[in-house]
This record gives C-alpha cells, sequence and structure tokens, in this order.
C-alpha cells in the first residue's frame, strides 16, 4: 500500500470515528477527527461538509461558511444549503437566499435516501417571507404617501376649479368625487400583490393542501408533492393514492409546468411563502 492510499485509508477511518462522536453530540472531538482527516486528505469534500455540520451544530457561522465554501470548490453540492444558513445568520440576506435556492434546485429529484428539499424549503420560505416582510412594508409606506400627495393635489384642483366657477350652474363637485373614487382603485389594485389572499388550489398539493415544493406528475396524470408520494409508496404500497392504479417511484416525473407557475407566483406575491 503506497503513502498516499495508507492516508486515505486512515482519513476514512477518521471519519468514521467522527461520525460516532457526531451521533454522541460529541462536536469537539468530531471536529478534531474530521480536521486530521483533511490534513491528511485535503481534498476530499466530505470530510470539509461534515466539519461545517459540526460548526453549525455549535452555531459557528464564521468557520461553516469557510468549510462549506471549500467543500463547495470541491465540487460539494450539499454544501450550498449549510452556506446560505451561514449567510443568512450574517444578515446577507440575499446571498444567503442565492444559496438556498440552489441548495433546492440542486435537491429537487435527487436520491429520495439524501432528500431534503422540505428542510431546504422551511429555512428559504422563513428567509423569503421576512424579505418580502420587509418590502412590502415600505412599498405601503410609499404608496399611501402618494395616494395622499394625490388626494391633496386633487383637493387643491378642485378648490381652484370652484372659486373660478362661481356664479356658473356647472357643479365640479361631481367630477372630483369620481376622480377620488377612481384614486382609489388604482390604489387599491397597486396594493393587490402585497395582500395576502388564498393560493389557487392548482398550485397546492392535494394531499398537504400546502404550495408545491416539489411537484410531481405520476402517470395518471395527477400532481402530488415529491416527499408525500414518496412517503406513501413506501408507508403503504405501490399504488397512486386517488386512482389505486399501481405506481412505482421511478415513474414520478417532475412536474416542470406547475414547478414554473408555483414560482411565478411566489415572485409576485411573497405573502405565499409564510410557513406555520
Amino acid at each position: 500500500m503506497g503513502p498516499n492510499a495508507a492516508a486515505a485509508k486512515q482519513a476514512e477511518k477518521l471519519r468514521i470515528n467522527g461520525n460516532t462522536y457526531f451521533k454522541k453530540d460529541r462536536f469537539g472531538a468530531a471536529i478534531d477527527a474530521y480536521t486530521e482527516a483533511i490534513t491528511l486528505c485535503p481534498n476530499v469534500p466530505i470530510y470539509w461538509t461534515n466539519r461545517a455540520l459540526c460548526h453549525l451544530k455549535r452555531n459557528d457561522w464564521e468557520r461553516v461558511e469557510e468549510d462549506s465554501r471549500k467543500a463547495i470548490q470541491l465540487d460539494s453540492n450539499s454544501a450550498h444549503y449549510m452556506l446560505g444558513l451561514a449567510l443568512l445568520q450574517r444578515k446577507e440576506s440575499a446571498k444567503g437566499i442565492k444559496e438556498l435556492e440552489k441548495a433546492l434546485d440542486l435537491g429537487r429529484g435527487a436520491n429520495p435516501k439524501g432528500y431534503m428539499v422540505e428542510e431546504i424549503w422551511q429555512e428559504l420560505a422563513k428567509a423569503k417571507y421576512h424579505e418580502w416582510e420587509r418590502l412590502s412594508s415600505k412599498r405601503s409606506w410609499e404608496l399611501q404617501s402618494l395616494k395622499e400627495a394625490c388626494e391633496s393635489a386633487l383637493k387643491e384642483k378642485h378648490f381652484l376649479e370652484f372659486s373660478q366657477r362661481e356664479g356658473f350652474v356647472d357643479d365640479p363637485t361631481t367630477a372630483h368625487s369620481e376622480q377620488l373614487e377612481a384614486l382609489e382603485v388604482v390604489f387599491n389594485i397597486a396594493a393587490e400583490a402585497d395582500t395576502p389572499t388564498e393560493v389557487p388550489d392548482y398550485l397546492c398539493c392535494r394531499i398537504t393542501l400546502d404550495i408545491f415544493h416539489d411537484p410531481v406528475i405520476t402517470p395518471s396524470g395527477l400532481t402530488y408533492e415529491r416527499a408525500v408520494i414518496l412517503e406513501h409508496l413506501q408507508k403503504v404500497g405501490k399504488f397512486d393514492p386517488i386512482t389505486r392504479e399501481p405506481l412505482d417511484q421511478s415513474q414520478l416525473v417532475p412536474n416542470l409546468a406547475i414547478k414554473e407557475a408555483v414560482q411565478a407566483f411566489l415572485d409576485k406575491h411573497g405573502w405565499a411563502y409564510k410557513v406555520d
């Protein structure tokens, strides 16, 4: 066995030890084991992601970011999620959201064993909802100020017209009321996208009743949330829960049309990111 093979074998042994410590919540010992593995084989991404996860458990966000970036550099997809969380913790919300979106895209359609879409979605939705809250209060304040400015301009115009027309038969009051009503309608329409209503049924899973996170379509043409249909196939039986037709995991295909429709709806109505 050459020196490289011996180092790789030893590093792998250290990783297994690190995993054992991690399961027992002994994060300091796990970090030491992964650090030794990294010293022996610095180009194996899993040693970096495992160590990043230990730092995450200790809320050491600066180190989470360092190790996640290194893992991504070594081509590890799983580190985008941890990097996103670290950036959000450090109040870099736009960059954090970008990393979580990358993690979500990579997670969709991934091997169900490492399926983490639900977890990633929860964090992304929280961040997106906070971003919407911040921006929508700013928009709401700006709209209100603009509406007040328009109303007072109309009142001034009305007052001038009234004083100039005294003695004439035509009364500008009716036109003024109509203009004020029209203004009300315009501003209500402008506020619509930021007003929470209900998410349309076709964008929601008929089992979870929540907006789709990772929609998949079955051969019978029905769309389900991937996590839900996978759980059904594993625990209940290999059949479509609604049509009862035989169904295998391999037959599930991402429903890209619904996925795009959901994204378009969320882009316009950020309130729909709210998670219970």
